[in-house]
């Protein structure tokens, strides 16, 4: 199979002069049986993490580089949206009634993927609690022209438009229920904030995760980014789908190949108590760190080329229905 054009790779030796001495895998959990919730390793204030000076790092490569800063530009403005205060008394609906107007607002924003799923105190880092019961997700395609040519610094500067276009929604869906009277509170990337993206948007329907540590989604396959809206408002969920993923990953080795550091796992690990896939942390952050935030495995990942998906999806069936006969 082919392999990666930027094999071999060497980190960059004042990269490598700060790295610290704990492995951020043992942060992550690799190889832990028993369950406990996440650490923070990477995309929280510096200061307060181990990998903190090489993330500092990250934002020092190419500061010139024209597309990157005219889209975190255009995210910067967007960040500065206030949100408006909660307003007067919560309307009162039932859950079916919001989660039709909620859906029939988001299908009004610039999104692409929106689910509901019940807050779980599992998917928050250590040390957090959320009074929410609720996380709305939402998810947001790259342009597949942008993304495909990673780690090229176009497709960096594509990852950052769609984290811009998640805060703007995100901020809409949460200044639309403040209005009716119930508190909200939107998130989106790169920032890691106080909960993990990825187990929620997997239980709300949005794919499966893949061997590449991303969700694979029937339609966009990984080529796309995360965000949510934290309510209390009453409202249902939407269900997680399973078209097989696994049996899929664990014979493809498109994305492991393509990997420049060699970073992805070809088998499923167990990490913090559960069996999945994974990418060696230590392995990926030098190359994601000096090449614009890399993204080579999503925009390789067959699910990712546009209208591929649903073919493997029916394949996929095809298969399972062999293998039970």
């Amino acid at each position: 199979m082919k392999k990666s054009p930027y094999r071999p790779y060497t980190p960059h030796p004042e990269q490598l002069a700060l790295m610290p001495e704990t492995s951020g895998n043992t942060i992550n959990g690799l190889g832990e049986k028993e369950f406990r919730q996440a650490s923070p390793v990477y995309w929280h204030a510096p200061e307060t993490i181990t990998h903190g000076e090489l993330q500092k790092w990250f934002y020092t490569q190419d500061p010139d580089n024209e597309a990157i800063n005219k889209a975190r530009v255009a995210r910067a403005r967007i960040m500065e949206i206030e949100m408006p205060p909660v307003s007067g008394e919560p309307l009162q609906r039932p859950a079916e009634q919001w989660s039709q107007q909620l859906a029939g607002h988001a299908a009004t924003l610039d999104l692409e993927l929106f689910g509901i799923t019940a807050l779980q105190p599992n998917w928050t880092f250590e040390g957090v609690k959320l009074d929410y019961q609720w996380a709305i997700m939402l998810g947001f395609a790259h342009d597949y022209e942008q993304i495909k040519v990673a780690p090229e610094p176009e497709a960096g500067a594509e990852v950052v438009r769609q984290y811009g276009r998640g805060t703007k929604a995100s901020k809409d869906i949460a200044a639309w229920i403040r209005e009716r009277g119930w508190d909200a509170v939107p998130h989106a990337g790169p920032m890691a904030g106080p909960l993990l993206l990825i187990p929620p948007a997997l239980e709300c329907g949005f794919g499966e995760l893949g061997k590449h540590g991303s969700i694979i989604n029937e339609k966009y396959g990984s080529s796309f980014r995360l965000a949510a809206v934290l309510t209390n408002v009453p409202l249902i969920p939407t269900h997680a789908v399973s078209y097989n993923v696994d049996d899929f990953c664990s014979r493809c080795q498109v994305c492991a190949n393509a990997c420049p550091p060699d970073a992805i796992m070809p088998e499923k690990v167990p990490v913090r108590g559960q069996d999945k896939w994974y990418v060696d942390f230590d392995k990926c952050i030098p190359f994601f760190n000096e090449n614009f935030g890399c993204g080579i495995c999503i925009a390789v990942c067959p699910w990712s080329i546009p209208g591929r998906g649903p073919r493997i999806v029916e394949q996929l069936r095809r298969r399972a229905q062999r293998q039970s006969s």
